[in-house]
């Protein structure tokens, strides 16, 4: 069997998922991979196939999407002829975690396409659902990146096609212990702003992983480095706390660490702003901004904040064996 996976390379969430998700695909088959985006930190440890620029939503420095900078580096001319030079027609099954090119390839062939992404279970019912209205967010939520048939993960499973989070073994095996500092990870803020954020909290050691920086930087209670796996993940395994954006899979490991967790969801995100109000559904905080109205939540939560448990079983394989079986 010849199987295409498609993964968007637009942060570091999708890559994370797919370095568990590859090595169940090949027990299935011969696994060609491409990744789209520019906005990633994570290199996968598979051979690429197919390495494209994608669609790719561009972070900003002041807590959101960067619309501006998402349109202008586009390039929708060399999005269309990538979208018609996949050949996706060699491929017995095209599995795609949200990347555009391979699934609208799909699309102007009638090649069917599988969904296996958070993004396929984010809008389903049966999920809270945000009180701001988005309306071209949800739109491009729909249509990024159709498909044919839909398996999704989320923070809670529901019905037979939404599942548990997939937490990467690296984070399963790692030994969990508590030094008492909180990991930050906030890539739509820049040094500047979290620096004179965190530093209104002078008695916490802050451990800030960033989008913006090149090499290590140390400024009183804050140390901030640029983004590596092994160290992240370390750093995540032994704090206190974490203090992310309202992502998928970085919340996920959190949780399923034991750590407490705030979220902070990226403005002009309209997935962010949904998996937000699930989490605060779990009775995780959420604060919309690094504004000073907010400081008294992020007060309470170094004080008081509580671990949220859940069950995440690895069960990566199984689902995989699953959908397989269902449309091979």
């Amino acid at each position: 069997m010849k199987i295409l996976y498609a993964v968007q390379g637009t942060g570091n969430g999708h890559l994370s998922r797919a370095i568990d998700i590859i090595p169940c695909l090949q027990k299935h088959g011969e696994v060609d991979i491409l990744v789209s985006g520019i906005q990633g930190d994570l290199e996968l440890p598979f051979a690429i196939k197919y390495k494209l620029k994608g669609l790719s939503f561009i972070f900003g420095k002041k807590g959101g999407v960067d619309l501006l900078k998402t349109v202008t580096r586009s390039h929708p001319r060399k999005l269309y002829k990538s979208i018609q030079d996949l050949p996706v027609t060699d491929y017995d099954l095209v599995i795609s975690d949200f990347e555009p090119v391979s699934s609208w390839a799909c699309v102007i062939r009638n090649k069917p396409c599988i969904a296996l992404s958070h993004q396929a279970a984010v809008l389903s019912e049966g999920f809270p659902q945000t009180d701001e209205t988005d309306k071209i967010g949800k739109l491009i939520l729909q249509n990024y990146a159709p498909a044919d048939f839909k398996y999704g993960f989320h923070f809670k499973s529901h019905g037979d096609n939404i599942f548990t989070p997939v937490v990467r073994q690296q984070v399963r095996n790692h030994q969990v212990t508590d030094n008492g500092h909180y990991t930050v990870y906030l890539p739509s803020y820049d040094d500047a702003a979290l620096i004179e954020k965190l530093s209104g909290f002078p008695k916490i050691k802050w451990d800030v992983f960033s989008k913006h920086n090149k090499k290590k930087l140390v400024v009183d209670n804050i140390v901030i480095q640029p983004i590596n796996n092994l160290l992240f993940t370390a750093s995540m395994a032994s704090s206190s706390g974490v203090l992310c954006g309202a992502g998928f899979e970085t919340p996920a490991e959190a949780l399923f660490l034991g750590k407490k967790l705030l979220v902070v969801p990226m403005k002009n995100q309209y997935e962010q702003q949904l998996n937000a109000a699930a989490l605060k559904a779990m009775n995780v905080p959420v604060i919309k901004s690094l504004k000073p109205k907010w400081d008294s939540v992020i007060s309470e939560w170094l004080q008081n904040g509580q671990r949220v448990p859940v069950n995440y079983p690895d069960s990566t394989q199984d689902i995989v064996d699953r959908i397989i079986a269902k449309h091979a």
